[in-house]
């Protein structure tokens, strides 16, 4: 028997320190089927991260099948999952939210028309709780593509913004996070930032501003690295079938059927205008099927690009798609205590957009249990959101949760995280649902305004309304919100009298919003909106 000892010919090492702490990423040692592999640790967090393509393209997909896994082991932290079978099962929310973290800076650096899978696979394998495994996958799902031989117009890096009211930290500790009131998480390429996510407790625009500046600076040494490892290391990246699109049909749908997309496109309902684009694309088919037999093959995108050239001609004559001038917002209203029995409930609406919230008091032994590599070990306030298909007009069954519903269920915590009351002055577990009745714009920002609702309804005291500015991305409360001038309408507030608002548990009658008379009104403004409507806790 020949036994010969296993080399690496292959294997190379980059190093730097990173906010005072080394970053290593190993590479040709792991995993050596996969089109690249990079063991990436920072601190003592090591994460094993790689990417695989199909050779082929996938048919029939008009999109880019990409995948990013996020796969926390629990011998990481040294414990064995808590479940009956004692293994990993299904992600945790902490994990899908990393995936997605990890997956939006990184997809649009893909070519649009790349058909091939694409899996990228970030194996927690330990977890040094100064150096976050999600800013460290990051970094290493970025060095994995781009070493590989899969198209990528990278590289990108992450770093963690904080900030204690008095200094920047950067890539914060675990004893820096105790007094941190800001975690922004930032991706950027050697020019531009690409992807911004943030939870603060009220910090002023300016302090975001200037730190993310800053951030952009702290992570260039990472994105020199992985030019280094490309420079050394790096697979020339492989030729592929690039998605066909008939130009020629295209611009000549642009050239003499534009008018009439931009007639489909001028209304401000969503249900007329999809009716109109139907109608639309039924006499387009008829007219150019002969000539162009694949029509339908490419109408999809075809929407999709001459869509957004009417969007953009309108933008630039100062008007947008559904007739609102620049600096109006769409009709806004609000109900509280709309649903018999239930601890709180909200119902807001912007245009056509329409979150139902519900809220659930219970005792603290009814909070969530967490077992996960991260240091929280049980959550008080819950908010799941809900995106059933026929709140876009699709006849689709229900399936499971997606990434996407969670994704948006957290970032309704992360927004009203901080107005929650401490444990001490509000003893309870808290659970919010949101339901998205129906979606023609940002269901996230309604799901926020529709969850302040129901905690006011259900007699939470938060120490203030929160509302998402769509138009700017802005966390606001009511104490970090602008003056305003006096608008050109006022809200009037139809609630019954005092007698029958405190007697909650025979009538439940709905407080509603109209703007005819001026009995009792208020800026527009979501959060002084919202104020007016809380009801005190139900005794």
């Amino acid at each position: 028997m020949i036994i010969k000892h296993k080399e690496f010919p292959n294997y190379r090492k980059f190093e730097i320190e990173y906010e005072g702490r080394p970053l290593k990423m190993e590479v040709g040692k792991m995993a050596e089927l996969c089109n690249a592999a990079v063991l990436v640790t920072y601190g003592e967090t090591t994460v094993l991260v790689t990417c695989t393509a199909s050779a082929r393209p996938k048919d029939g997909i008009d999109y880019f099948p990409l995948a990013v896994d996020f796969n926390e082991k629990l011998y990481a932290v040294g414990r064995i999952p808590g479940s009956f079978m004692r293994r990993e099962g299904k992600p945790s929310l902490p994990a899908v939210l990393a995936s997605r973290l990890i997956d939006r800076p990184m997809r649009p650096l893909f070519p649009s028309d790349l058909r091939n899978d694409v899996v990228i696979a970030c194996e927690v394998l330990s977890v040094d709780r100064d150096c976050s495994p999600e800013i460290t996958a990051m970094i290493g799902a970025s060095a994995a593509v781009s070493i590989s031989d899969v198209p990528f117009n990278g590289p990108i890096a992450g770093i963690v913004l904080g900030w204690d009211g008095e200094k920047y930290l950067f890539n914060p500790t675990e004893e820096q996070r105790k007094t941190n009131r800001m975690t922004t998480t930032i991706a950027a390429t050697h020019k531009k930032i690409v992807m911004i996510e943030s939870e603060a407790d009220q910090v002023p625009d300016e302090v975001m501003y200037e730190g993310i500046v800053q951030a952009h600076e702290h992570l260039q040494p990472v994105l020199d690295l992985i030019d280094t490892m490309v420079k050394e290391v790096g697979k020339p990246k492989f030729e592929y079938e690039h998605a066909s699109f008939d130009e020629e049909l295209f611009n000549k749908l642009v050239e003499n059927e534009f008018e009439g997309m931009e007639y489909c496109m001028d209304t401000d309902d969503k249900n007329v205008r999809e009716a109109r684009v139907n109608e639309w694309v039924a006499a387009m088919e008829e007219k150019y099927s002969e000539e162009h037999p694949d029509i339908m093959q490419f109408m999809d995108e075809i929407l999709y690009k001459l869509q957004k050239k009417v969007v953009k001609k309108w933008l630039l004559m100062g008007k947008r798609v559904d007739g609102r001038a620049m600096n109006e917002i769409r009709p806004l209203g609000a109900e509280v205590g709309i649903i018999p029995r239930v601890h709180g409930s909200g119902l807001f609406n912007r245009g056509q957009t329409q979150v139902l919230s519900v809220a659930t008091l219970a005792t603290l032994s009814m909070s969530q249990k967490l077992d996960t590599i991260w240091e929280e070990e049980d959550k008080r306030f819950m908010h799941h959101y809900n995106m059933p298909a026929y709140s876009t007009g699709e006849a689709r069954a229900s399936r499971s949760t997606g990434r996407r519903e969670y994704g948006h269920g957290a970032l309704v915590e992360k927004a009203l995280e901080s107005v929650i009351p401490s444990v001490e002055d509000f003893p309870y577990a808290i659970r919010v649902v949101s339901e998205v009745l129906s979606s023609n714009g940002s269901t996230s920002q309604g799901s926020i305004c529709g969850t302040t609702l129901a905690l006011m309804d259900a007699g939470v005291p938060i120490k203030a309304p929160v509302a998402l500015r769509t138009s700017t991305a802005r966390w606001t409360s009511r104490s970090q919100a602008p003056r305003r001038a006096s608008p050109p309408f006022r809200w009037t507030l139809k609630t019954t009298d005092s007698s029958t608002r405190s007697s909650r548990k025979r009538s439940r009658s709905p407080v509603k919003l109209a703007s005819r008379s001026s009995t009792r009104s208020c800026s527009p403004s979501f959060p002084s909106l919202a104020r007016s409507l809380q009801r005190p806790l139900p005794r």
